[in-house]
């Protein structure tokens, strides 16, 4: 299934973010799809903020590669992968990326083509695209049936 989100500004973005976690279902793998400036990370951040998360994920983990936060209205785990530093499986394995991936926790994924042969065939293609008006269009691609 495919649903569209549109964000005409970034006043916009926590309505977005709550129609987004309201169509997640029982999904858990979104990996997040645009170019450098697209606000994948603020969006995620929004998402994050959306599931309950508290403390405020200011920034990518591009550092830390995974970032774990907690709801706190769920306690439930949520992991933010930033895999732009990625350069191979190998590294993705080193880091136990495939045991976040089958944990069940909600994982976020920003250049998931990083490590593409090892996604779950049940992750959900989040695709961001920056309109000439500077507003966002957010396609979920893979949605299972119970997502609406």
């Amino acid at each position: 299934m495919t649903h569209t989100i549109q964000i005409p500004s970034l006043e916009a973005l926590d309505s977005a973010a709550s129609e987004f976690v309201s169509l997640m279902g029982d999904n858990t793998v979104f990996a997040f799809n645009g170019e450098m400036g697209a606000g994948k990370t603020t969006f995620i951040n929004a998402i994050s903020r959306a599931l309950g998360v508290m403390e405020d994920p200011t920034g990518s983990p591009t550092f830390a590669i995974i970032n774990e936060y907690r709801s706190d209205t769920t306690a439930e785990l949520i992991y933010h992968f930033d895999l732009y530093r990625i350069e191979n499986l190998e590294q993705a394995f080193d880091i136990g990326v495939e045991d976040y991936l089958e944990s069940g926790a909600v994982c976020l994924l920003e250049w998931p083509d990083r490590i593409e042969d090892i996604l779950p065939d049940d992750t959900v293609r989040v695709n961001i695209t920056v309109n000439p008006d500077g507003s966002r269009t957010v396609v979920l691609e893979g949605l299972s049936e119970d997502a609406e």
